[in-house]
Parts: C-alpha cells; sequence; structure tokens
C-alpha cells in the first residue's frame, strides 16, 4: 500500500487530567497500522470547549473525552457541525472503541440518552436518609432511579443512580425543567453548589 493511500484517522483528546491526555494519546497513537494511522493533533486538560469543536471540524476530527464533558455551547456547535464526540470513563472502553471505528466495525449495541439536567443549589442533610441536593432543573426532566452524572467545572466526578426525588415534602416520579426537586444519590455524597446534575438512560441501539 503506498503512503497516499493510509486513512488518517484525527483525533482530539480531552481528560480530567494531563496524565490521562498522555495516556490516552500514547494508546491511540500505538493502535496505527499499515492502513489507518492514528493522528492526536491535539491533547489538554478540561471541558471540551467550542475552540476544540472548531479545531475538530476544521480538521476534519473526531474528539474524544475522557472523564469530562462539553460545555452547553460545544454540544451545539458540535451537532450544528456534525463533529462528533465520543465519551468515555475507561480508557480500555475508547481505545477498544476507536480499534473497532478503524476495522469498520463500530456498531454499539447500547447508547446512551439524555433526560435532563439540574444544577445543585444547595445541599442539605437530613437525617437517617444522607444529603440531599436541593436543585433546580435546567432542561430536559430528571427522573427517579435514573442514571446520573455529576459534572463540576465540566469534570465529572462521579456516575451514579438517582435513589430519591421529593418535590417539597412529595416523592415523585420525574421533574420537569423549571421546577425545584431535591434529589437523592444512591452512593456519591461529596454534592456542592453548583454541581450539574446530568440524567440519563441506556438504551439498546438497533440499526
Amino acid at each position: 500500500m503506498q503512503l497516499g493511500e493510509i486513512k488518517d484517522l484525527k483525533i482530539i483528546v480531552k481528560a480530567d487530567v494531563q496524565g490521562s491526555v498522555e495516556a490516552v494519546r500514547q494508546s491511540l497513537e500505538k493502535l496505527s497500522n499499515d492502513e489507518v494511522r492514528v493522528n492526536v493533533i491535539h491533547g489538554a486538560v478540561g471541558a471540551i470547549n467550542e475552540s476544540d469543536v472548531s479545531l475538530a471540524k476544521a480538521s476534519n476530527a473526531i474528539i474524544v473525552g475522557f472523564n469530562v464533558r462539553p460545555d452547553a455551547l460545544a454540544q451545539a456547535t458540535a451537532e450544528r457541525d456534525g463533529v462528533e464526540l465520543h465519551m468515555y470513563r475507561i480508557i480500555y472502553d475508547c481505545i477498544e472503541e476507536i480499534e473497532q471505528a478503524m476495522k469498520g466495525m463500530l456498531a454499539p449495541k447500547t447508547r446512551e440518552v439524555e433526560l435532563g439536567k439540574a444544577e445543585c443549589r444547595n445541599v442539605i442533610k437530613i437525617k437517617n436518609v444522607g444529603f440531599i441536593a436541593g436543585s433546580y432543573v435546567l432542561s430536559g426532566k430528571v427522573e427517579r432511579n435514573a442514571m446520573v452524572r455529576v459534572v463540576r467545572d465540566g469534570i465529572v466526578v462521579a456516575e451514579d443512580t438517582m435513589s430519591s426525588l421529593q418535590r417539597f415534602k412529595d416523592s415523585v416520579k420525574e421533574v420537569a425543567a423549571g421546577y425545584e426537586c431535591g434529589i437523592g444519590l444512591e452512593h456519591f455524597s461529596d454534592l456542592k453548589e453548583g454541581d450539574i446534575i446530568e440524567a440519563f438512560r441506556i438504551e439498546e441501539y438497533r440499526d
């Protein structure tokens, strides 16, 4: 195969810590073979922002996020410009999926469906219950028993399950955007004001 025929897979890496950026970069570049060259054109710490999306569009690259999330502007720009965002919590999952993509086998059996986002406005400690996030639902809706991730300054600090959801003193199944609620998580208790609680579910993916 001639050099000119080698496909170039350009990737932008964003992660929560510099060590992860380097680990992901090195692991991805090692996947290069005779047919596909993996080229990490940019790597940095922090949330995925609009400039990352602009670079990806200009370079025809995909963005790989490890333990980070896109900010609202980046998400909207990526959707508008058709830039692919791939989020991971485990480096191995990232490597495996990119490897499958290189083989033209990228066909996930499940996908994440975002339900809604809420902002933690205050943290309340309730005796015999634990910590509850007094929250305001920013978009979509949050559902009791949904999977959630806690995002702090663009960094994913926890993934958990919503164990309780309340409106005033009543337990409810869901709360829509524009309303306040109390959110309790199964395991994570280190909640802070300003944390964003993203509710989502995993559903089976059919072609």
